[in-house]
């Protein structure tokens, strides 16, 4: 077996959608609050450990939302651990704020397949064409919509191509 060539591997579009900035100033707050409020709620306990252990914990609250990572491969469109063979895409849309909240407002379809974050405004729709699986399209917020459509369609096209 002889390995793949390095073009071959080469991710087509990478992104990891990460929270901003006021997120963690939120996280910061919220943890300052809570350990205020353990303070003045049992004044046997000294404040220090209150903010010690409330801060930390409410930052890491936020830690597994700030993980999600997109990546367009040769062979694969990946969100997060969700894996779509890319044979199988018929189109792409790019979706601006008003086209996201449309895709998943009162029609959108019960089996499509949903990764969105509330403060991305904007996403792409992947339509399928598998007659095997039920699910109609995904939905995926992305900050760059027009870059990964492009990319989903080019890696697409080729890998039908190369298929046909």
């Amino acid at each position: 077996m002889t390995p793949e060539s390095p073009a071959r591997t080469h991710a087509a579009h990478q992104e990891r959608l990460r929270l901003p900035w006021w997120a963690w100033l939120a996280a910061l707050v919220a943890g300052a609050i809570i350990a205020t409020e353990l303070t003045l709620g049992l004044p046997d306990i000294p404040g220090w450990p209150t903010y010690a252990v409330a801060i930390p914990l409410c930052v890491a609250l936020l830690l597994p939302l700030n993980r999600l990572r997109i990546a367009v491969t040769p062979t694969e469109f990946q969100v997060d651990d969700a894996r779509l063979p890319v044979a199988v895409i018929s189109d792409v849309i790019a979706l601006d704020a008003a086209g996201k909240r449309e895709a998943l407002g009162v029609g959108a379809h019960p089996y499509a397949f949903v990764v969105q974050r509330p403060w991305i405004g904007t996403a792409v729709q992947v339509l399928l064409d598998d007659p095997q699986d039920p699910t109609p399209y995904w939905v995926v917020s992305t900050r760059k919509p027009v870059e990964l459509a492009t990319a989903l369609l080019e890696v697409s096209r080729r890998e039908r191509a190369e298929s046909a």
